[in-house]
């Protein structure tokens, strides 16, 4: 269960979503939602309700330079948004 969670989303949409009990994390594209729902219950010691995942594409990168015009894209990731029990909360910044 090690490596579920790889980083917390915080924006602007995520952090009023925090009023609802709800948190996204980015999860690898291999976790389902009962491996990301035992992960966050382990580490923050909380309840989950609901979990929603999503997969996010790539986006399409050019770059112009002297030798040419060079073309790729950014790699694809999941996002995961947990919905926490009533009374539940998770502190991010209490370590800090």
């Amino acid at each position: 269960m090690t490596g579920i969670l790889l980083r917390l989303i915080i924006t602007e949409k995520i952090t009023g979503l925090q009023e609802r009990r709800q948190y996204a994390f980015e999860v690898p594209l291999s976790a389902n939602k009962v491996e990301v729902g035992k992960a966050i219950e382990k580490k923050f010691k909380v309840r989950v309700t609901s979990i929603r995942t999503l997969r996010v594409k790539g986006k399409s990168k050019t770059q112009l330079t002297r030798a040419g015009r060079f073309e790729g894209r950014t790699k694809g990731w999941k996002k995961a948004i947990v919905t926490l029990k009533e009374g539940d909360k998770i502190d991010f910044f209490e370590n800090v």
